[in-house]
């Protein structure tokens, strides 16, 4: 009896240590297949790093891609429709390339007969997202029609499987013969778009939470799922509607953006353009220009918000004022006398690539070219830039801002004597109006207490 027992003690041991050495043989296990996993994914970061050494690949942050297959080739089957079909075909990834080319997407090499293009590849806005859901809805809107036609006459014809999703990736490019540019894309964002296709249904058009998250204020989206990931647990993604009918101009289609939507669309893009046209300042502004830097453009954007704001213009207005304030020095980059008409020039080259039609452009203008001097303001967004321009002389920064004025003017031989300098500011100070209520409201007694500050300076 005592035998049997010590007998099923160690059968208990030795099941309890198998049930170790199992859980440590599990434990190990998942070590080494993470261990792979590391290695497979070092590999894959060093066959990055060694193609961004390549002068021609760059890594892009904020990349967004659209990818269609067609769907219908079983149904198709061979023949002479087959042949008429498979032209159509190419005469499709034409109109879809001239749509794709309206709203700057580039197309990105791909094998096979998938059609794959992105935006964020040649520069970064963040709007890419946008306009790639613009892209997917006119084109299914267009393979819609044509189906519709074919069906009439009892032919099959195809069906488009759209997905879209934004993110990171290595960007290639390289000139053809033709020598236009042939663009190639490796990395997560390129990686993970054939799996949403994979799942989407026939004549949908699915995003990803990444892409939905930045357009769901503009389009009409429904949950559609979730998809593995890796490092993420999971993806969700939605089906991609419409244009929500508030934004819509053919509200019972809705691929069509109003002037809401484009507004919208605008003062969302203005970030892009602003970080564009201040890195032009910084590289291309004569260095002798202390006061008319681009701080000095950052300054002025911003008081153009702030005062027109509080004169209660519209939001359009707004991002006109502000657009103005944003170009209305560029021209010092050409020459800084007449500047003005210099910055007017500029404006109207840049504009048209970002969607500004011709009567915003041309009202653009015209607030730039009132900030000559001396000013004479011809309606309320004249008199604003005004006031923004020149928001510094009833500020607490007047001193340190004159400063750099005066520098600017002893720079270029203008001024050279820091008395003559503060008579001449006297003059300017009294004889300066604030046009609109805001800036009177919030910097004429400061402005006031700058002249009898100065008149203490002045030495007879």
């Amino acid at each position: 009896m005592i035998e049997e027992i010590d007998l099923q003690h160690k059968l208990d041991e030795l099941l309890r240590t198998n049930q170790r050495l199992s859980e440590q043989i599990k434990s190990l296990t998942i070590k080494n297949e993470e261990l792979t996993e590391a290695i497979r994914e070092l590999e894959l970061e060093k066959k990055d790093l060694k193609k961004a050494s390549d002068k021609n690949t760059v890594k892009k942050k904020g990349i967004t891609v659209l990818y269609i297959q067609p769907e219908g080739f079983k149904n198709i089957g061979e023949g002479e429709q087959a042949s008429d079909l498979y032209d159509v075909l190419d005469e499709m990834y034409i109109r879809f390339e001239e749509i794709a080319h309206k709203h700057k997407l580039e197309r990105i090499k791909w094998m096979g007969d998938d059609f794959v293009c992105a935006g964020g590849i040649t520069e970064k806005r963040s709007t890419n997202p946008i306009d790639i859901a613009l892209v997917a809805l006119e084109i299914r809107r267009y393979v819609d029609e044509l189906k519709e036609k074919y069906e009439k006459d009892g032919k099959h014809f195809w069906s488009l499987k759209i997905g879209i999703h934004s993110g990171n990736g290595m960007v290639e490019q390289r000139k053809q013969k033709s020598k236009k540019t042939a663009f190639s894309l490796t990395g997560e964002v390129i990686n993970t778009i054939p799996r949403i296709v994979a799942i989407c249904e026939a004549g949908d058009i699915y995003i990803s939470d990444y892409t939905y998250e930045i357009i769901k204020s503009y389009f009409r989206c429904e949950y559609a799922g979730e998809l593995p990931a890796k490092y993420r647990g999971s993806l969700s993604f939605y089906r991609l509607k419409r244009i929500k009918r508030i934004y819509s101009e053919d509200r019972k289609v809705g691929i069509k953006p109003n002037d809401q939507f484009i507004l919208k669309y605008h003062l969302k893009e203005f970030n892009d353009l602003e970080d564009k046209v201040l890195e032009f300042l910084q590289q291309n502004l004569p260095k002798h220009l202390y006061y008319h830097d681009y701080s000095h453009t950052i300054d002025v954007v911003n008081q153009a918000e702030l005062i027109g704001y509080g004169e209660g213009v519209s939001d359009e207005q707004i991002l006109l004022l502000k657009t103005a304030a944003l170009f209305h020095d560029t021209g010092h980059t050409i020459e800084s006398k007449g500047h003005e008409h210099h910055s007017t020039v500029i404006a109207r080259k840049w504009l048209k690539d970002y969607r500004y039609n011709e009567e915003q452009i041309e009202e653009i203008c015209q607030i730039i070219m009132a900030t000559q001097m001396p000013p004479k303001p011809k309606n309320l967004l004249q008199r604003i830039i005004c006031d923004s321009d020149l928001d510094y002389l009833g500020r607490s920064d007047f001193i340190p801002t004159s400063n750099a004025l005066y520098k600017e003017l002893e720079s270029i031989g203008v001024m050279n004597d820091i008395n003559e300098w503060n008579k001449l500011q006297i003059k300017f100070l009294s004889e300066h109006q604030f046009f609109t209520e805001t800036s009177q409201r919030l910097r004429e007694v400061n402005k006031q207490n700058q002249i009898e500050r100065i008149k203490k300076l002045i030495k007879e």
